[in-house]
């Protein structure tokens, strides 16, 4: 249960953090949120299954979506598939 307060109080302060004014974007808030986010994730995943790890996979590249998306650019690059 604790894994899964703790995912939640992630989203919200993601989308807390969105909200706020930024002079960058929102880079540098979406780079904690990520090593934050990450750990969290693996750590959610462990103690409640990997269909439990996958929906918060799920919300959280919904709420970093952008560096989901310029990850992809960069896989289709690196892969040659540019189009």
């Amino acid at each position: 249960m604790i894994p899964i307060i703790l995912g939640c109080l992630w989203l919200i302060a993601a989308n807390v953090l969105a909200m706020l004014p930024s002079r960058d974007n929102h880079w540098a808030r979406a780079y904690g949120l990520i090593a934050i986010g990450v750990p969290l994730l693996g750590y959610i995943t462990y103690v409640n299954g990997p269909v439990i790890g996958v929906l918060f996979l799920l919300a959280g590249m919904s709420v970093l979506r952008w560096p989901v998306i310029y990850l992809g650019r960069w896989m289709r690059r690196l892969l040659g598939r540019d189009t």
